[in-house]
């Protein structure tokens, strides 16, 4: 059923994602699928562009790649069933955009306990719920 599944991870709080990387594992090796972890770096604001160092998104990049092998590693998901990608750009925009150029039929990801403020802006899980182009799973944290 489930054969392409995507699991957005925010690298500042991975500890957060560990239910969606479970519940992600756990649906594609019922229905031997695979699983695709992956990070989007926020754009860097053209006003602090002249502020940081020229290879700055180049570094950014290098470390999320890192930090997502080693998320990936101590995943459990057998390295056969598992990719990783970084992408640059808006969060949810690129969320579709992953899913769209992997052909995924799933989203797992992990959303928090919701906060006043989410009700009015909505949040990016709120955003990739009302415009995936696949099924999405949102799995509570609450705490």
């Amino acid at each position: 059923m489930f054969k392409r599944i995507l699991v957005p991870i925010d690298l500042a709080d991975t500890a957060l994602a560990k239910k969606a990387i479970d519940t992600a594992a756990t649906l594609a090796h019922t229905y031997d699928g695979t699983v695709r972890l992956l990070h989007v770096i926020s754009l860097t604001p053209v006003v602090l562009a002249e502020y940081v160092p020229a290879d700055f998104d180049d570094q950014q990049r290098s470390d999320a790649e890192a930090a997502l092998a080693e998320v990936a590693a101590t995943s459990g998901i057998e390295s056969s069933r598992l990719s990783t990608a970084v992408r640059q750009g808006g969060i949810y925009h690129e969320i579709i955009e992953e899913v769209t150029a992997i052909g995924a039929d799933l989203i797992v990801m992990s959303s928090h306990r919701p906060a006043m403020r989410s009700y009015f802006l909505g949040s990016n899980a709120g955003h990739v719920v009302r415009y995936a182009p696949c099924s999405v799973l949102v799995v509570r944290n609450t705490a």
